[in-house]
Order: structure tokens, then C-alpha cells, then sequence
């Protein structure tokens, strides 16, 4: 059997499907250079290039787009073969998430779709940021940016932001004209990795909604993820905006009050995302019908 260089092909297919050099070297580990050396390499093999490159922008050639949807397929139907092999079994799910979305949306859940599928396994692997859409890592996903090619997404929820505090904080602001009241307690914030540090743009752009301003004299506590800005709400450190998701488990519901004022829809779209070739997977099939039964 003669096969191309199958090191090339992997650098290929990373390429191709994350449209950058620089995230296919991070995501398998090696440098750009090296990335793009065995791409070379597997263009000289061929003999016909992967794509056209101008400057700094490339695109897949014509015979690249043929070439990577055949390899993309024979990943796919290897990597679901090696996963059976490995398990012993269909019906074992590997689920890549935001972390948000797995503590206080999914697995409050899971004991609901376990009663209904205990020949279903599913695991949970959580990431903070673009997940690498990958069959080495999920079969399929939970995301606010799903690919825009050989996958499908199914919509499951948008998010909305609105202010919460804990039930100790909520007895001094009750009563009290909104939003001024806010504003004589600690605000958190969370600091997203997109914008400006100093700046509080979550509560930014809900005041913006409300038809009112921040004020600049405000003390902010500024926080590096949602939980950890939920947690300290919770525990009456401050007032905070959370997602509209966090309030499914009636612990939560029982901790936190959420003050009566508007809601702020911030344009991220959550999806369950898995590959073409995978829509004949039943148990992937049976999941994805779950997912949206609880939307």
C-alpha cells in the first residue's frame, strides 16, 4: 500500500480546517515553520499546490477543497473506528464545552438524559476558549462559533446577561430606586480576554441597553471568568451580570437574586456542533434531540 506522508497530511488538514498556519503550529504542537514545511512537503508529493497564497492571505486551491474534504472524511471514519475499538462499544460521547455551560447549564441535567439513555456514555472535556474542532479530542461540541464547513450545528440557546447579588446584599438594595442603588456596592466585572482591561465592558454594554450610564466613580472588582464572578456575588461581594443559563439549578436559584431590571442579549449564540460524518451516529443523533428538548 503506498500512502502519502501521513505527518504532511496531519499538518494539512490542521491547516485547512482552522484556515491559519499559526493555529494549526499551536495546536499540534510545533512551530510554523514546521507546519508549513510539511505542507510543502505534501504539495511536492502531489504535485499540485494546496493553496493559493497572497501575502499573508491563502486559500485553498480547487484540487486543496477536493483533497481536504476526502481527507477530513477518512480522519472521521478512523477516528470513530479507533474510538469503538478502544471502548468496546458505540454509545460513548465525547463532549467539549465552556466550562460556564458544563457546571451550571449541562450537568444539573445529566442525570435526566442518563435516565433516558443509561446505554449512552457521555464525557465532558471543558475548554475556555475556541475549541479545536478535532475528532482527536470531541466527537462533538458545545460552541458559540461552530465551523462553518463539514459540521453541523444545531442552535441551543442565546445569551442574555442580567444583574444577580446574594440574598444578604439583595436586603440592603431592596426597596431602593434602580439602578442608583446598584452602584452603592461593589460591581463585578468579568474581564474578557477581547477587550480592554480597564474598562468594564459587560456592565458597559447593559447600562447601554438600560438607556442610562456607568458611573466613572464606581469600585469594580474585575474578574477573569464568570464562575469566579458568580461565586463572589453569591457570598454578597458585590452585584454581577450572569448568563441567563447559570439559573437552571435551583441552587443557584436559592443563592442568588436577580434584580428586577432589564436584560442585555449579547449576540453569542450557543450550538451542538458535530461533523457531517457523523450525522448516521445515533447516539451522537440522540444526544443533539436531548440537548434541544432542554431548551
Amino acid at each position: 500500500m503506498k500512502l502519502p506522508p501521513l505527518r504532511a497530511i496531519q499538518c494539512f488538514e490542521s491547516v485547512a480546517r482552522l484556515n491559519s498556519f499559526s493555529k494549526a503550529a499551536a495546536s499540534l504542537n510545533v512551530t510554523q515553520s514546521a507546519v508549513s514545511h510539511q505542507v510543502r512537503i505534501l504539495e511536492e508529493y502531489l504535485g499540485e499546490a494546496m493553496f493559493y497564497r497572497q501575502g499573508r492571505t491563502f486559500s485553498l486551491t480547487e484540487v486543496g477543497e477536493r483533497y481536504f474534504t476526502e481527507v477530513n472524511r477518512s480522519l472521521a471514519i478512523l477516528s470513530n473506528t479507533s474510538q469503538i475499538i478502544r471502548h468496546g462499544k458505540p454509545g460513548y460521547i465525547r463532549l467539549a464545552l465552556y466550562s460556564s455551560v458544563a457546571v451550571n447549564w449541562l450537568i444539573p441535567r445529566l442525570e435526566d438524559f442518563r435516565k433516558q439513555y443509561p446505554e449512552i456514555e457521555v464525557t465532558l472535556d471543558m475548554v475556555t476558549d475556541q475549541p479545536d474542532f478535532n475528532d482527536q479530542f470531541a466527537d462533538c461540541f458545545i460552541t458559540v462559533n461552530p465551523p462553518k464547513r463539514h459540521f453541523v450545528s444545531k442552535l441551543l440557546f442565546t445569551e442574555k446577561l442580567f444583574p444577580v447579588c446574594g440574598q444578604n446584599l439583595w436586603e440592603k438594595i431592596r426597596g431602593k430606586p434602580l439602578p442608583e442603588a446598584l452602584w452603592r456596592h461593589p460591581i463585578l466585572s468579568v474581564r474578557y480576554s477581547d477587550t480592554n482591561e480597564n474598562i468594564a465592558s459587560d456592565w458597559l454594554r447593559w447600562c447601554k441597553a438600560g438607556g442610562f450610564e456607568l458611573p466613572s466613580d464606581l469600585k469594580i472588582n474585575k474578574f477573569s471568568h464568570v464562575l469566579l464572578a458568580a461565586e463572589a456575588a453569591r457570598y454578597n461581594l458585590g452585584v454581577t451580570l450572569i448568563n441567563n443559563y447559570m439559573m437552571v439549578d435551583q441552587s443557584n436559584k436559592q443563592n442568588f437574586v436577580r434584580i428586577p431590571m432589564h436584560e442585555l442579549i449579547t449576540g453569542d449564540n450557543f450550538y451542538f456542533v458535530y461533523r457531517e460524518l457523523n450525522s448516521n451516529r445515533t447516539d451522537i443523533i440522540s444526544f443533539g434531540r436531548w440537548l434541544e428538548q432542554q431548551c
